[in-house]
């Protein structure tokens, strides 16, 4: 026994000696001790070179969306009001378009662009499969199991499998809320109401939009999370309908009277009637849940003031 116990020293000893030996050797071969693994992955393009691959969105921040091809090489994309986001087509048939909101984590896209002076692709074009669109919203919403998702897009794309994945079950714990987000600050955080049955924003609703938009004006690296939700009468169908119909007229509101690009605004949310802030069976409480909830936040790496404290996420 005691014969065991001093061979099992030994060899513990004796491979710590070896970790310390080559220790210095590894860390003299890095030249750039602070650089991030994620940041060494980034594929700089050269500048005005023309690019086109097909990728999977593995982050989304404001105008720009980060995607992984097959190789497991990132690239960094820039979306303009120029870039053209269309669905594949049929046979004789030109695709859907989409704003540009509805770029998801997890979604595979085709991606046809120019490299810029900052290394990264402004895309022209962005095209992908309805089903994969489907696939996306389906996870990002949390209808159906996340294991269901990942089986669609293994069939159609062998590596990416693994990275949509990754991507799908950060997003689900994290409720797609990018304001649960490490790299993001909430700055801004204000809730208008709705009456009853009603998408219509008040003159009182409109003025907290104008101070809001005033603000984002001045501000640099932001996104915009807007967040419908309504009271528990009528049935469930017609509530999240709603509950999106109000998130949309704010963003309406917002993108037609203050000019804030669709590409600042992350894809808005109906929640329906299921994230109740008051009691939904009192008149004051229902009308405190018809409610639209509009946050900005701003990104800790690129915002002037990346250690200001952030506001409460609850308006």
């Amino acid at each position: 026994m005691r014969t065991n116990e001093n061979s099992r020293l030994h060899k513990l000893i004796c491979g710590l000696a070896l970790l310390l030996a080559i220790t210095p050797l590894v860390y003299g071969q890095v030249t750039t001790p602070q650089t991030t693994a994620v940041e060494r992955n980034i594929q700089s393009i050269p500048n005005g070179a023309k690019l086109k691959f097909k990728g999977v969105v593995i982050a989304r921040e404001g105008e720009t969306f980060r995607i992984r091809d097959r190789n497991r090489t990132d690239y960094q994309v820039l979306i303009t009001d120029r870039t053209s986001i269309k669905a594949n087509g049929g046979f004789l048939r030109s695709g859907k378009k989409y704003p540009v909101t509805e770029i998801l984590r997890g979604l595979i896209v085709e991606v046809e662009g120019r490299g810029d002076s900052q290394g990264q692709l402004v895309a022209d074009k962005i095209r992908f499969d309805e089903s994969d669109m489907r696939a996306a919203i389906t996870s990002d919403t949390r209808v159906t199991p996340v294991e269901e998702n990942q089986q669609r897009i293994a069939g159609q794309m062998d590596e990416l499998y693994a990275v949509a994945a990754e991507a799908r079950n950060e997003a689900t714990a994290a409720n797609t809320r990018i304001n649960d987000l490490d790299e993001y600050d909430v700055q801004e955080n204000i809730a208008v109401t709705f009456r009853v049955n009603s998408a219509v924003l008040s003159p009182e609703a409109k003025r907290q939009l104008d101070d809001f938009a005033a603000k984002a004006a001045t501000a640099k690296a932001y996104s915009i999370e807007v967040a419908g939700h309504t009271d528990s009468t009528g049935s469930e169908a017609k509530n999240f309908r709603l509950s999106r119909e109000r998130a949309d007229a704010v963003i309406q509101y917002l993108a037609v009277n203050h000019k804030i690009p669709l590409r600042r605004f992350v894809t808005p949310m109906g929640y329906g009637k299921t994230e109740a802030v008051a009691d939904n069976t009192t008149a004051a409480g229902r009308a405190q849940n018809r409610r639209v909830e509009v946050r900005m936040m701003l990104n800790r790496g690129m915002s002037q003031n990346p250690n200001a404290t952030p506001v409460s996420n609850k308006p």
